[in-house]
């Protein structure tokens, strides 16, 4: 029986590992991590992260042959394949602070796969990885392998929140980078053969280390790309009154840009999109290539333009000050069907009011007010290195309450943020909310999402990102 054991419990090696075991009941898996409670939670009826379908993969597979473990050094010793799965944050200090990727879990992961290990392995990289990272582990394990043989591949993974499951079950393409040796094509091999219980073959790409690796960062840059180049056209339609999504839907109509990634928003948000564009800004800059960086930079300002320019037509608009106002935060997590806050234009947002003194009523189906109020004290790129690095006390926050309803966090508020695509938000009764705010009432639909005709109607003044302005919002700028 071929044993996978996959290194780090989180986003990635969760779900990901729970298909394979789904896909490959001849195949024994064991996802391992220190952390004791998040294994304990993915050994429960709670699982650690929400994602739709998640739940039924896991009941359908675990104690068959998927474990969730935290005896590292056991399982790792007993595999085949390790997997290895665990963060690689933004370096908040030292050289290239705010851009490299910080390898320091990667590395002492590949030191302990080395100690322990007492026969031939195939070391994964699935997190996502600078490049040339699979050159320096390939470094270290051979440096400490006492005879033992290791190959190192590349299998970045592709994930959506909120679609993970189904991404896996169907995905675009499976993406194998190997040495081209004969050694390195027969690891490749049997990493292909562990994918083809349920992928086709075409759909199965094999490539060179480098182009692996380099694969993942550009498809997130190219991707976070369109992101802003919608979002800095939907500046140009406010100021002349076209409309950003008649403007997308025209422009995605032409088969060589396609429709995807064309809604304008308040910006992009997540664990991959800014941390790799800045890792591919880095790399550009260490191989003597500015003008590329600063290309690739822009992406991450439009960004930025984008939350900014929200809080300051959200201020403007409000007679130029929210200063002890109830805002209400509809939605915190990035996107919709998931509770992941890594990133989310929701926290940029939520602290511009909060410096203009804001009295801030968040609801979000997915997040916990312990999440929310963390996020909202954590330094940037803090969230991706472990606990004991964060703030412990997340009560600092005190013009911020958290809520389990939409209509309790409108009551009395002066205006509405928008800042998660939920459903459930499309379908809200809002005369019911307009009837218990302050007058007047504004919504700011930072996802495009309500019918903002209907809104003025009931008596809102609305503003879509993107849309022709209301009269109201017309003299106010939205530049600081």
């Amino acid at each position: 029986m071929v044993k996978i054991c996959c290194i780090g419990a989180g986003y990635v090696g969760g779900p990901t590992m729970a298909v394979i075991a789904l896909k490959c009941p001849s195949i024994e898996v064991a996802v391992v991590d220190i952390s004791v409670p998040r294994i304990n939670a993915w050994n429960s009826d709670q699982l650690p992260i929400y994602e739709p379908g998640l739940d039924d993969v896991v009941k359908q597979c675990r104690g068959r042959n998927l474990f969730f473990s935290t005896d590292v050094e056991k399982h790792v010793r007993e595999a085949d394949i390790v997997f290895v799965s665990v963060n690689t944050p933004t370096k908040t200090r030292g050289l290239g602070a705010g851009k490299a990727a910080d390898l320091t879990y990667w590395e002492s992961a590949a030191r302990m796969i080395a100690d322990v290990s007492k026969s031939d392995k195939i070391v994964v990289e699935k997190s996502t990885v600078p490049v040339k990272t699979a050159e320096a582990i390939e470094k270290i394990l051979t440096h400490n392998s006492k005879g033992i043989k290791f190959q190192i591949l590349s299998n970045p993974e592709f994930l959506a929140e909120g679609t993970a499951i189904q991404d896996l079950f169907n995905p675009d393409r499976v993406l194998i980078g190997g040495r081209e040796t004969p050694e390195g094509n027969k690891a490749v091999q049997a990493l292909k053969d562990v994918y083809a219980h349920w992928v086709p073959e075409d759909q199965i790409l094999t490539t060179n280390l480098w182009s692996a690796e380099l694969s993942k960062l550009a498809a997130n840059a190219f991707l976070a790309q369109r992101i802003s180049s919608v979002n800095a056209m939907s500046a140009l339609c406010e100021a002349t009154g076209a409309d950003v999504t008649q403007v997308s839907y025209a422009v995605g109509k032409d088969t060589r840009i396609g429709p995807k990634f064309l809604n304008a928003s308040v910006g992009f948000g997540g664990s991959c999109f800014q941390k790799d564009i800045l890792n591919l800004v880095y790399i550009c800059e260490c191989n003597g290539l500015p003008e590329v960086a600063e290309y690739w930079r822009q992406v991450i300002k439009i960004n930025d333009y984008q939350k900014n320019r929200f809080v300051n037509r959200v201020v403007s608009s409000m007679f130029n000050t929210v200063s002890n106002k109830k805002i209400a935060i509809l939605g915190f997590a990035f996107k919709k069907d998931t509770g992941d806050t890594r990133e989310t234009p929701a926290i940029d947002v939520c602290k511009g009011l909060l410096g203009d003194k804001a009295l801030l009523s968040i609801y979000d189906p997915q997040v916990t007010e312990d999440q929310i109020q963390r996020d909202l004290t954590m330094n940037k790129f803090d969230w991706d290195h472990p606990l004991h690095f964060q703030p412990m006390s997340p009560t600092t926050v005190k013009q911020v309450t958290c809520v389990w309803d939409a209509y309790e966090a409108t009551k009395d508020a002066h205006g509405i943020c928008i800042l998660t695509e939920w459903d459930e938000f499309k379908t809200l009764d809002f005369k019911r909310i307009y009837d218990n705010m302050q007058k007047p009432a504004f919504v700011f639909d930072g996802r495009n999402i309500v019918n903002a005709e209907q809104l003025r109607e009931i008596g809102f003044i609305v503003y879509s990102i993107g849309k022709p302005l209301d009269a109201w919002l017309k003299d106010m700028p939205a530049v600081a």
